[in-house]
This record gives C-alpha cells, sequence and structure tokens, in this order.
C-alpha cells in the first residue's frame, strides 16, 4: 500500500477514530462527532484523497507536568484521527528504525517507568565496571518543544520516506499549523526570533490584537498534538547517534529533553558536552545550563522526579520525592479560583478537568494519602463531582447524574 492509501484506508481510520475518543465520550463535542462518525470518516478520507484536509481550530490549556508548567494546544476530533493513522501506521515504526533503545516517552512500554528502569540498570552495569567511582552528566533542554525548526523536523522526517511527495504533502500542511504569529516582534526581534529562545507561556500572554497575521516564525510545536511527540523522540537523534555510537557511551539514555551519561572521567563528559552543543546549537535546541550538571556516581542524584544513591557496595537507594506542602496549597488556591471563573462563564469546565488531571497524575506519587483526599474532596466540592481512583487514575462522575463522564 501507498502511504495515501494507508491514511485514507477506511479501517484504519475508525481504528484511529475509536483511539481518539477514548477519555472524551462525555463531551458534547465528542457524542456529536460519535452520532456521525461514519460520515466524518468517510469525509476525511475524502478530503485526503482530493487533497483538501484543513487544520481544524484548537484549544489552549495549561498542564504540570513533573513539575513544569507546559502551554498544551488541544486539537478537534477529526484531526486527532488524521494523527493517530500519520503516527501509528506510518511515522512510528519507521522511526523506532532509526532511534536508539534509551530513548524514551511517546512509545508503548517506553515511558517514564521504562526509563526509570533503565537509569537503574545502566547504574548496575557502571557499578560492574567502575564500581561507585566516577561521574554522571546529566542534561536538559530548554524549552524544547517550543524552539524545534520546522524545516529541519520536516526534513528529517522526510529523509525517512525517501521525501515521498504524499508525506511532503501532508506535513506542510499540519507545519502550517504551528506556525507562530509573531506580529508584535520589531524587525531586528524578527530576525533573530529563529535563533532565540522561544517562550511560548510567555508567547500566549501577548494581547490578541497585536498577532495581526503580517509575520510568521516557522518554530515551536504544538504539546499535545501526537506528531510533535514522535518529533520530540526523533528530532534530536543526531545527539543520541553521536553520544551512543560515534563517542561509544554505554550508559546514555534520553527521556524527551531530560538526558544523562554516565563515565568514570570528568574530562570526557566535558569534552562530550562541548560537541552536544556544537550539534545542538546546528538543530536550534537550547542548553539548560542552569540544570546540565556534572555530579559525582557516588552523590545523591535526582532524575525523573526520583533520587538515586550508588553506594560503595553497588546498593541503589532510592527515593520518591514527597511534594512541597506550598504547591499544594497553589493548587487549592488555583482551583477556588477556576470554579469562580467557570461558575461566571469566563472560562470552560473542559479546561479546568484537563489540567486537575494533568496535575494529579504529575504529582500522584509524590502526593500524601491525606493530600490526595483534601484535594479530590475540594474538587468535587467546587465542580459539583464525583471522583474515584482506579489504578491511580482518576475517574469523574457528575454528581447530578451519576454518569461517567471520562476516564483516563
Amino acid at each position: 500500500m501507498t502511504y495515501e492509501e494507508i491514511l485514507s484506508d477506511a479501517n484504519n481510520l475508525y481504528k484511529a477514530y475509536k483511539a481518539s475518543v477514548k477519555g472524551s465520550k462525555w463531551k458534547e463535542t465528542t457524542q456529536k462527532f460519535m452520532m456521525n462518525f461514519l460520515r466524518y470518516i468517510f469525509s476525511i478520507q475524502e478530503e485526503i484523497l482530493d487533497r483538501t484536509l484543513q487544520n481544524g481550530p484548537t484549544e489552549e490549556f495549561t498542564l504540570s507536568e513533573r513539575g513544569r508548567i507546559r502551554p498544551i494546544t488541544s486539537i478537534r476530533i477529526k484531526d486527532r484521527i488524521v494523527r493517530h493513522v500519520l503516527c501509528d501506521d506510518i511515522l512510528l515504526p519507521e522511526v523506532k528504525k532509526h532511534i536508539i533503545y534509551d530513548n524514551g516517552a511517546s512509545i508503548k512500554g517506553r515511558g517514564i517507568s521504562h526509563q526509570r528502569d533503565r537509569f537503574v540498570v545502566h547504574l548496575r552495569k557502571y557499578y560492574r565496571l567502575y564500581g561507585n567511582e566516577g561521574w554522571i552528566l546529566f542534561g536538559d533542554f530548554t524549552k524544547f518543544y517550543d524552539n524545534i525548526i520546522h524545516e529541519i523536523a520536516k526534513r528529517e522526517l522526510l529523509k525517512l520516506f525517501d521525501d515521498d511527495e504524499f508525506i511532503d504533502w501532508l506535513l506542510t500542511l499540519i507545519f502550517d499549523g504551528f506556525k507562530i504569529d509573531v506580529s508584535y516582534m520589531t524587525d531586528d526581534e524578527y530576525a533573530r526570533c529563529m535563533d532565540d529562545t522561544f517562550n511560548k507561556l510567555d508567547y500566549r500572554s501577548i494581547p490578541k490584537e497585536q498577532l495581526t497575521g503580517e509575520k510568521w516564525m516557522c518554530k515551536s510545536v504544538n504539546i499535545g498534538d501526537q506528531l510533535s511527540q514522535v518529533i520530540g523522540i526523533y528530532y534530536p537523534y543526531r545527539i543520541d547517534n553521536y553520544i551512543k555510537y560515534v563517542r561509544s557511551q554505554k550508559f546514555y539514555g534520553r527521556y524527551m529533553d531530560d538526558w544523562y551519561i554516565m563515565n568514570p572521567s570528568r574530562e570526557e563528559l566535558l569534552d562530550l558536552l562541548d560537541n552536544i552543543r556544537k550539534i545542538a546549537k546546528e538543530l536550534g535546541i537550547h542548553i539548560n545550563e542552569k540544570k546540565t550538571r556534572i555530579v559525582r556516581i557516588s552523590s545523591t542524584y535526582k532524575f525523573l522526579q526520583v533520587r538515586y544513591t550508588l553506594t560503595k557496595d553497588g546498593k541503589i537507594i532510592k527515593r520518591i520525592n514527597r511534594i512541597n506542602p506550598e504547591r499544594v496549597t497553589t493548587m487549592r488556591r488555583k482551583l477556588k479560583k477556576l470554579a469562580v471563573k467557570v461558575q461566571n462563564g469566563e472560562i470552560s469546565y473542559d479546561g479546568v478537568e484537563n489540567m486537575f488531571r494533568g496535575w494529579m497524575g504529575s504529582f500522584y506519587k509524590l502526593l500524601s494519602k491525606q493530600q490526595r483526599r483534601n484535594l479530590i474532596g475540594l474538587y468535587e466540592d467546587l465542580f459539583d463531582k464525583t471522583v474515584t481512583v482506579v489504578n491511580k487514575k482518576l475517574v469523574i462522575f457528575d454528581r447530578s447524574s451519576q454518569n461517567i463522564l471520562q476516564e483516563v
């Protein structure tokens, strides 16, 4: 089958439809789509074949993930269906052939738990060779998704498909939807914008009247878009390959924008970091110098919200950090303010629930049982919901109807 035939195949579109509505069947827009799903599927199929497919409207909100506030962009169901087929049936099967095993996130079976397990495996293997003498370089990319350059991302993905004309057309369409209106910038700022670090959270505070569509920046991809997740896996592959194959670093792993290298030589790690900076600059990736550091492997350090210590006898001590109580207090105040805005019709409830689910998902293991109960109780009272926890995931009911609204 050609890539066009794969994307327009009715069975693939139906499978993608089932995946796209999962977890949002409580929404009115989803229910309307489900009532006419066959008509929508055949409409998507027709638009793909005659090349009339267009990007739909988006919804923006913020999400707390691993202690960071991230700007999320939600796309309509129709667009999610196209992304599912493109990513699941076309891009990911090819991308997985070209990435290292220790590149985690957004791949089934290789999420955050897998990456934490691989970190422990690397510590054990390192100890067998060198004991607990040596160093770890921890690295971080600043505003990783916000600074992905469209031209580079598209070019690298197209290489996997021999510059296929259909894939080129579809990626061009989607990347057009990622463009950032920077009409508010001066000519000098616009000339520098591709080299400067871009922050989408700050961008969202720009008054809408200043975004006139006169200048567009072809940088930044939307967090919340499945294609962006695939790009996040593949975009720094040159860095991964340089570390793993060119420099033969056995103890290296990356989880999106967080990465580490274990090595007995501090000087070699410094040299590696210098060369990583050079490759990153070519890709428009900015190294977070505040978070990038070299520490003794025998010390205590944190990776993906877990603290580790490698003792002299080879024992690995893991400690999960408890959340700062001030962060819980801040969330309680935020929920109260958002409840007022929802009641006054200033914002939609959907965005609040997405935010709360993301926050609880990120910090669930870090919260005490009492903190969980108190936060969930507050949420129930403020928004007239019933919340239960099943396998550490929230199931939310509408108190008035007792129908399940959503299950994540």
